[in-house]
């Protein structure tokens, strides 16, 4: 894959999907946001209109279990995706790698610990 990937942002903060999304595009990749489970699943319902999703980057924070059925769909359509989360929890660790996270991390990331997450990802 490459820079014209598209990247899925779930945030139900919408300020932190505003400088996320600043930060994606300046390094290239196209974005793609969702504050809400309804977002996510029109997103995903409509992957027609555009470039396909290559990854997901899903802050989990203000959304209830429900999340990780939208996980299951991304992993059942083989997005990868990274669960960020605000503090290490085996709890979470175990749902995400169960529901298909290709990995989990704690915020507050740097910027740059991001962007080389989702270079390795992507390849």
């Amino acid at each position: 894959m490459t820079a014209e990937t598209t990247i899925l942002a779930v945030d139900t903060n919408r300020r932190n999907l505003e400088l996320l999304t600043q930060q994606l595009e300046s390094e290239g990749y196209e974005t793609r946001t969702a504050g809400s489970l309804e977002e996510i699943d029109e997103h995903m319902d409509h992957e027609s209109s555009g470039a396909e999703i290559g990854l997901a980057l899903i802050d989990i924070s203000g959304f209830d279990e429900r999340i990780w059925e939208r996980c299951e769909r991304l992993r059942e359509g083989s997005v990868p995706f990274v669960v960020l989360t605000q503090q290490r929890s085996p709890a979470v660790q175990r749902a995400g790698i169960r529901h298909g996270a290709s990995t989990i991390a704690v915020k507050p990331l740097r910027v740059p610990d991001l962007l080389e997450f989702i270079r390795a990802l992507l390849g």
